[in-house]
């Protein structure tokens, strides 16, 4: 769909274009933590949570800390998100957060704390172990999105909205139907399991 900004006007648009045309059964969303898509989910998936992406996070943490204690820091919050459970992932946030209080950083801490819940949604029981790898961050889409500003960069400007969507769609079906259709990306059978065990 055609937007001009990720306000929530236009990702509330969007979203209720796709339960339009069938959508349901979402139990995860996760972004780069756009509050319009954020207040999105709330209000029209009420079933699904909200993932923030960790690689997002781990960025915004970083643009907070000083360059001599970045190596630092990056290897604290990689041990955060190599934890196994929701619960001694956050224990760690709270150590590596009161460590950067002590080294002075702050805005660093509370950048973290402040965000390390929905950062950990992942490592929730609802959701296959087998699948936190991939839900935790949303790098499938970042990628798609990088093709897509290589194929539009090339032509510059387009006549109007929708000779930009014909382009963009039929790049979309060309790497589903080629890269992604000879992979699989999750198991859904193991998402199926944990619902089963969850009733």
């Amino acid at each position: 769909a055609e937007g001009m900004k990720e306000d929530s006007t236009s990702w509330n648009s969007f979203v209720s274009s796709l339960i339009s045309r069938g959508l349901t059964g979402v139990r995860l969303v996760t972004g780069d933590r756009c509050a319009g898509l954020v207040n999105t989910v709330s209000e029209l998936l009420p079933q699904a949570r909200y993932q923030r992406c960790m690689v997002h996070f781990m960025r915004n943490v970083l643009s907070k800390v000083s360059p001599r204690h970045t190596r630092w820091a990056g290897d604290a919050l990689k041990a955060v998100f190599a934890m196994e459970s929701r619960e001694s992932a956050l224990a760690k946030a709270e150590q590596v957060a009161t460590e950067m209080e002590e080294r002075k950083l702050r805005e660093a801490a509370k950048c973290l704390r402040e965000g390390i819940d929905e950062t950990t949604t992942y490592l929730l029981k609802d959701y296959p172990v087998e699948h936190r790898r991939r839900i935790r961050t949303n790098n499938m889409i970042e990628r798609l999105n990088r093709e897509i500003r290589r194929r539009t960069r090339v032509v510059g400007a387009f006549p109007d909205g929708r000779s930009a969507l014909m382009l963009i769609s039929a790049r979309i079906r060309y790497v589903t139907s080629n890269d992604w259709s000879t992979r699989r990306y999750l198991d859904m059978s193991r998402l199926h399991d944990t619902m089963n065990e969850a009733n």
